[in-house]
């Protein structure tokens, strides 16, 4: 969702906090898994809204975006469902129907005992042309870059300088200036904002118990947006085509827990030689 800025000090969280933050993440897992699987030619993007308020509803979770007021209105879906130029924030509707070779961002949250969760995904749709595929798979190689940047003892610059660094290593693509990250726990958005870019070794050094949502987003072609009249939507300013991933990530003494990857984590961050928290088993 949209940069908010905060002004309280980092909110830090027990173990027993983590626990419902957990179940939100892996009802935001289990939702944005339907919503791929259901991504197809003629699907509207208010069809895959629908899916996730089912899985909501199931779970006993409430959505953190319904309802979501920045000054423009309250945002009317539970899902952000972002096609093509649109980057972030895209309203779902039912005049909205993909198409093949459409690139659709997923983007939804969950709130389970007051504790939230937060991701995104981008899913191709039917046939995508290569490029578009190469956007999609660096986005999210980067995300997992970041997160791999996410221990106690470094820096808020390290993550963003990790996002950046593996984004410049895939391609040519534009990296979203303004919007990024967030701290997150008994409210969507909170301090820190985390940038996709900057240099290493700045920032506040992170601790145990401090959340982060890390979502990078990138473009085809220049990394500057507008928004839309609605606004909410934010879309590329030359109209390139724009991917975003998004994970919900807790920060633990001996290594982080990744809250709404089914596995926590475990498969790319041992690819990348990180050792997840015990509390991940």
């Amino acid at each position: 969702m949209k940069r908010r800025r905060g002004r309280d000090p980092f909110e830090l969280k027990s173990v027993a906090q983590l626990a419902p933050m957990r179940e939100a993440g892996l009802v935001v897992a289990q939702a944005l898994s339907e919503m791929r699987d259901a991504v197809a030619p003629g699907v509207s993007t208010l069809e895959l809204d629908g899916i996730a308020r089912d899985v909501l509803r199931a779970a006993g979770a409430t959505s953190n975006f319904l309802g979501y007021d920045l000054g423009s209105g309250p945002y009317p879906g539970v899902i952000c469902a972002s096609v093509n130029d649109r980057i972030v924030h895209g309203i779902p509707s039912s005049d909205v129907r993909l198409r093949d070779g459409d690139l659709i961002s997923l983007d939804v949250g969950a709130v389970v005992g007051g504790w939230h969760g937060d991701g995104a995904i981008t899913v191709p749709v039917g046939e995508v042309s290569a490029e578009a595929q190469a956007l999609s798979d660096a986005c999210e190689r980067a995300l997992w870059d970041g997160l791999a940047a996410v221990r106690a003892g470094e820096r808020l610059g390290d993550v963003s300088h990790a996002v950046e660094t593996s984004v410049r290593r895939s391609g040519q693509y534009g990296i979203v200036t303004g919007y990024g990250g967030h701290g997150i726990g008994s409210r969507m958005h909170m301090d820190p904002h985390i940038l996709n870019y900057g240099p290493p070794g700045q920032g506040p050094r992170l601790v145990p118990g401090m959340v982060l949502a890390i979502e990078p987003m990138i473009t085809l072609g220049s990394p500057n947006s507008r928004e839309l009249g609605d606004g909410w939507t934010v879309v590329t300013a030359d109209g390139s085509f724009a991917a975003h991933w998004e994970h919900t990530v807790a920060i633990l003494s001996d290594g982080p827990w990744v809250l709404t990857a089914e596995d926590g984590g475990r498969a790319e961050l041992q690819l990348r030689g990180v050792t997840l928290s015990d509390l991940a088993a």
